[in-house]
């Protein structure tokens, strides 16, 4: 056994590099199950593109795709995973950017319910979006609200305001 000097790293153990591949075997895995649209967003080394795309294809859960998984993990190894991870997480919508975005545009469409005048801010942090539409969407969702019904133009409004932002080319209100 080799004493460890401080200058070279020590080596990993047995058991912990078989946890390291399988873990980069799941976000191989976690990659492949992304839509094909999704996947493009994300940089990747072609080789590992192309191993991902043809395990998109495979339509069996066979041996076959056991092995492909498994050299999809093998050219993990080569790549740095963090940037890969944070883009899964953003796909996935895991992101603390992400949350932190519908829970602005959640307080938004509240503010909205609560005060008419919020129309004009919303406006103009959104060019693309339809004050008329917005505003015709808020009455019906407090007549909802007073009759009790189930809240779909309340839902309606936070989807025109989701859909705004990914529109609109303004940082603040995209992530």
């Amino acid at each position: 056994m080799r004493a460890y000097s401080g200058d070279e790293p020590p080596e990993l153990s047995k058991t912990r590099r078989k946890r390291a591949m399988a873990e980069l075997q799941t976000l191989g895995e976690a990659l492949a199950a992304l839509p094909a649209e999704r996947l493009k967003k994300i940089d990747l080394p072609e080789p590992l593109r192309e191993a991902i795309g043809l395990i998109q294809r495979m339509p069996r859960q066979d041996e076959a795709r056991r092995r492909q998984t498994q050299y999809i993990g093998r050219l993990m190894r080569a790549v740095e995973d963090a940037p890969i991870r944070a883009a899964l997480a953003d796909a996935r919508g895991d992101s603390a950017a992400v949350t932190a975005r519908l829970r602005r545009l959640e307080r938004q469409r509240d503010a909205l319910l609560e005060d008419e005048t919020k129309l004009y801010e919303i406006a103009a942090l959104y060019p693309g979006l339809d004050p008329q539409r917005l505003r015709s969407l808020r009455r019906a969702a407090l007549k909802e609200k007073e009759q009790n019904k189930p809240p779909r133009n309340y839902r309606a409004i936070f989807q025109l305001l989701k859909d705004a932002g990914q529109d609109s080319g303004n940082p603040a209100a995209a992530v």
